[in-house]
């Protein structure tokens, strides 16, 4: 990001001061991210300021605004190590039923609004369309809080995974991670199978990409060495 960017929306918003609008609750979860699209100041906003647009109860919501922008094939350079960093944070509070927190280096990062709100337009009509296929309280015997947090958790991971110029790297994680946000607003055990399962399709592409890069670079190395 622009140290220009950081430093005039450091000096015109200290911490503590300027927080967004809540997001408005509408019928879908759709309406609510769209309200906080809408939402974005003009300028730069902070990742802390985007947690406190949705509160503690809409950490889930929140979620899946994080993962919009990788709804498309290449995101934006940089954004899936802090992004995917507050989604880790979250999951694991999730897990052990704690308050989110944090730390100041990702809290205090300021993302230029013009370029998040241009992404996140884009991710969520590919939203609205995963958000038809759940369904409240669905295969209930699927669901499992500890067993979704955990999920999370490796999609986070995975999100963070240094692959972000190569397609699909960070859109199959966000897919994973829509699914199990989802999954855990509405309760729907079909949703978390799906998260599941694409968690496991993104470990199976990335060890693809591992082994094609360790076979393109031991194939450099014959013909550098002549043999």
């Amino acid at each position: 990001m622009g140290t220009d960017l950081q430093e005039s929306a450091a000096t015109a918003r200290e911490p503590g001061e300027g927080h967004l609008p809540p997001a408005a609750t509408g019928d879908t979860v759709s309406e609510r991210l769209k309200a906080a699209i809408n939402g974005l100041p003009p300028d730069g906003v902070r990742l802390s300021e985007l947690r406190d647009m949705f509160g503690q109860d809409g950490l889930m919501v929140f979620t899946i605004f994080l993962v919009i922008p990788f709804m498309v094939p290449v995101s934006i350079p940089g954004v899936s190590t802090v992004f995917g960093a507050a989604i880790l944070l979250i999951g694991i509070c999730r897990l052990f039923k704690r308050n989110l927190w944090l730390p100041r280096r990702f809290a205090e990062r300021v993302l230029p609004s013009d370029k998040l709100r241009l992404a996140l337009t884009k991710g969520l009509d590919f939203f609205r369309k995963l958000e038809r296929y759940t369904r409240p309280h669905r295969l209930h015997g699927l669901f499992s809080e500890a067993g979704a947090s955990c999920a999370l958790i490796l999609g986070a991971v995975l999100l963070m995974a240094p692959f972000g110029l190569i397609p699909f790297s960070n859109t199959l994680p966000g897919i994973a991670i829509m699914f199990l946000a989802l999954g855990m607003l509405q309760r729907d055990g079909g949703s978390i199978l799906l998260g599941h399962l694409v968690n496991l399709a993104t470990i199976v592409y990335f060890g693809f990409l591992i082994a094609a890069g360790g076979g393109l670079i031991y194939m450099l190395f014959q013909k550098s060495t002549g043999h």
